[in-house]
């Protein structure tokens, strides 16, 4: 009981962390890898609430696929974006 609390609340500031940290970087790389790390994130809170089919979706597209095809249109562009 107590190890699973602590792990749902270890998750939710990593969630928040990521999050924020996404918002934040200039870099649109960065920000990609931060937003795949939030999806990883997202899919152990989903195994930890006993959801272990939304789990593996998550993973497999949001933390997978999703920040491969992010990381490809990112290839295509410039990187930085433009102070404005």
């Amino acid at each position: 009981m107590i190890f699973e609390n602590l792990t749902q609340v270890l998750l939710l500031i990593g969630l928040i962390i990521s999050a924020y940290l996404a918002i934040k970087f200039k870099d649109l790389l960065a920000c990609a890898i931060a937003l795949g790390i939030f999806s990883f994130l997202l899919s152990l809170e989903f195994y930890v609430l006993q959801a272990p089919d939304v789990a593996i979706a998550e993973a497999g597209i949001g933390a997978g696929l999703t920040t491969a095809i992010f990381i490809f249109a990112i290839r295509g562009t410039s990187r930085w974006e433009v102070e404005g």
